[in-house]
């Protein structure tokens, strides 16, 4: 039985889905493939009115994730998202946060709980690609983390996906990146280390997305509770288009016939 080309994208909060995958999802969209965003967590740790951190006075979890949701909406409209599937789970925090321990954080879900919904989803929308973070759910957040134990640990339940992969930041254009946005003046807000990204010769695939660069920059202006987080909204507007051009990733495992370096992720199935 032939199904209908399906895009698959499992991210961890509301906003994730842009910077990794929002040019994927809108040119997939453009060229009729269906597309399923699926959001693991309601982001109640991001930041609430007027920029309270969880924690201080003024953050309410609850009407944070009432406005990341809202904003998740929009973004995915923005992008063509022709499903938006949500979890629902809570948002566990950063890295030695004290949220990493309650019970109902995402990460502390057990994976055959979590994993068999996402599970029932691929079996649902029959996706032959699956987009996920790698092991170390890019930069060591536990939700990402999660979101990438959950999908792998689907993926092999249902049987579904021929293709899954991974985002990935190419090693060496940080570097270039940062230091082009240093050289405009912009606080990025943090100093990656030496090791941030992907190593370049472990990508597999690099996708133009170009025509879809300024649907992305409104995707991740959509997301305007978390402005402040995203420096990339600062750079001057000739760099963010091209930082949105292009998106990469790396092929995890592959069940048809396809070239070793690709610029579709559909190549082999279409």
């Amino acid at each position: 039985m032939t199904h209908e080309l399906t895009l698959m994208a499992v991210h961890a909060h509301p906003d994730d889905e842009v910077l990794g995958t929002g040019g994927l999802l809108a040119r997939c969209a453009a060229e009729g493939i269906r597309t399923v965003l699926v959001t693991c967590t309601n982001g109640e740790q991001g930041d609430g009115l007027g920029g309270a951190k969880p924690g201080e006075p003024g953050h309410d979890a609850s009407e944070v994730a009432e406005r990341r949701l809202g904003e998740l909406r929009e973004s995915a409209g923005l992008l063509d998202v022709a499903h938006l599937e949500l979890l629902g789970y809570r948002d566990s925090g950063m890295d030695g946060w004290s949220t990493n321990d309650d019970p109902e954080a995402f990460a502390n879900i057990p994976l055959d709980e979590s994993a068999g919904r996402l599970a029932a989803l691929m079996e649902r929308y029959r996706p032959q690609v699956v987009v996920t973070y790698d092991e170390n759910g890019g930069y060591g957040h536990p939700d990402h983390i999660q979101a990438h134990r959950i999908a792998m640990a689907a993926a092999e339940r249902s049987g579904v996906p021929d293709k899954l992969y991974y985002t990935a930041i190419p090693r060496a254009g940080v570097r270039e990146m940062v230091q082009a946005v240093r050289d405009t003046g912009v606080d990025i807000g943090f100093d990656p280390p030496e090791d941030f990204g992907t190593p370049d010769e472990l990508i597999t695939s690099m996708l133009d997305v170009s025509a879809h660069a300024e649907a992305k920059r409104k995707a991740l202006q959509a997301h305007a509770s978390q402005g402040e987080n995203i420096f990339l909204l600062r750079m001057p507007e000739e760099m963010q288009r091209a930082v949105f051009s292009f998106e990469s990733f790396v092929r995890r495992f592959c069940r048809v016939e396809a070239p070793d370096k690709e610029d579709d992720l559909f190549a082999g199935l279409r």
